[in-house]
């Protein structure tokens, strides 16, 4: 924090010192360039790293990745740029707005550069050990702690390192290396591994022996962690919430923070109101030809499954002939495996304008009013169907962890050429790794293959 002051500064310092060198006819001239007064040498850095903190930028757990650090960055510069644009119309409306412009740009630009060789300098000691390097001991090999054992082992760049297992069933503890002990052996494990952090992860029948341990380790030096053995059932994230004051797991926490779900919704906003006249005018180009070469209705409305599992109603253009879904058993085809295939390149029930609109993608479009009504968002796994989603399995039940979308992952690998209901792990890929500029990625290689036509029918 103290670092990004100085570099404020710095930037202000500089500024100054770099205006008059400007050629004229790219920023407005002005015949002398004034000295800043002193309080904005002081309350600039000082609000600036203020807005910074209040969006959680100097949270190490909130910003493991540098992408997640750099978001938080970008959205809190913004912030702190307005709020001291009109600190300045109210005070001191003297210094010119090229300057200040050229200040915003120079101070952005300073506090992301800074932070690029910061990590990679964390990251190198970070190998060799130091930086208070975390031990993590892991009571219990089942499923729950190989997971977590896999987790830290894909973490190792933030010095976080694996030490092995404890557990009491011999047979595991004859098959693998990695198992150090049984659990009455915690205390010397610990003490000979400089152990920093346990982890249990026991099944729930071991109620009391997870009472023991935690009663057992209390005069050690270390953090102790308990993993709910339920941690397996998850469908979401979890998290530890306070519900009426008081500490609570919820097993079925959103998977966007407020934050990035916030800056999703105003991305989908922004981006909705740049297209909403091309848009219309293409929507009602599209309505007049599906009237004219089939009559109305031109919508065909959906029930689809959202975020969370709840119903809503999808729009698209009707591009097939009416009472398509009553003729649905003419097309339906299974697989080897006994999955039911309901797209096929030469559905009969399309109609000629319908094919086109298919084609091109167009039918979709009017989903942009569910993305306005907040149903939907521009990016996200596409929404199924009710009765496709009574057959998913558990694991596939995550992809809706997070707002349903117009496009996503795996719209831009396949399409109707890999049936969604049969590939959610595309959709489960873009959860686990959702960022809006992965968002904006998807947008950018959508339009690419809409216009293809790939995998459209």
């Amino acid at each position: 924090m103290i670092f990004d002051a100085l570099v404020i500064v710095a930037c202000l310092w500089a500024t100054v010192r770099i205006r008059p060198y400007l050629i004229a006819s790219f920023i407005i001239h002005l015949p002398v360039v004034p000295e800043l007064p002193i309080p904005v040498y002081v309350s600039f850095p000082l609000l600036w790293v203020v807005i910074m903190a209040l969006f959680s930028v100097y949270d190490g757990q909130k910003n493991l990745r540098i992408v997640d650090e750099f978001t938080s960055m970008t959205l809190s510069s913004i912030l702190a740029v307005i709020t001291l644009a009109g600190i300045l119309y109210f005070s001191y409306r003297d210094i010119s707005r090229a300057l200040f412009g050229l200040f915003a740009i120079l101070a952005y630009t300073s506090l992301l550069v800074w932070r690029v060789p910061a990590r990679l300098l964390y990251w190198a000691r970070s190998k060799n050990g130091g930086y208070h390097a975390q031990r993590v001991l892991v009571l219990g090999a089942g499923p729950v702690g190989r997971d977590i054992e896999s987790r830290v082992n894909m973490h190792k760049h933030l010095n976080v390192f694996f030490v092995g297992f404890l557990d009491d069933d011999v047979t595991k503890r004859k098959k693998d290396a990695c198992i150090l002990g049984s659990l009455d052996d915690a205390r010397p494990v610990i003490r000979a591994h400089q152990v920093t952090d346990v982890v249990i992860a026991l099944p729930t029948r071991a109620y009391q022996r997870i009472n023991q341990l935690a009663t057992d380790l209390e005069e050690m030096p270390v953090k102790v962690w308990v993993v709910p053995d339920y941690f397996q059932f998850f469908l979401h994230e979890a998290r530890v919430e306070d519900f009426l004051n008081i500490p609570m797991l919820d097993l079925r926490a959103a998977a966007l923070t407020e934050n990035e779900r916030m800056i999703k919704r105003a991305f989908d906003l922004f981006v909705c109101l740049i297209l909403f006249v091309p848009f219309m005018i293409i929507m009602l180009l599209s309505a007049l030809l599906i009237w004219l070469d089939d009559g109305p209705p031109v919508l065909f409305p959906q029930k689809r499954v959202g975020e969370n599992g709840r119903l809503f109603t999808m729009y698209k253009f009707r591009t097939m002939v009416k009472g398509a879904e009553q003729m649905s058993s003419m097309v339906s085809q299974t697989d080897e495996d006994g999955n039911v295939i309901h797209k096929r390149p030469d559905d009969p029930r399309v109609t000629r304008v319908g094919r086109i609109l298919r084609r091109l993608s167009i039918d979709e479009f009017p989903q942009l009013f569910n993305v306005i009504r907040g149903t939907m968002s521009l990016v996200g796994p596409r929404p199924e169907l009710p009765y496709l989603v009574e057959k998913y399995q558990s694991w596939q039940r995550k992809r809706f962890a997070v707002p349903q979308g117009v496009t996503g992952w795996w719209q831009i690998h396949g399409r109707s050429d890999k049936p969604m209901h049969l590939h959610s792990e595309d959709d489960l890929y873009y959860v686990r790794n959702y960022s809006i500029w992965l968002d904006i990625q998807i947008l950018i290689r959508t339009a690419w293959v809409a216009i293809r036509g790939r995998g459209a029918y």
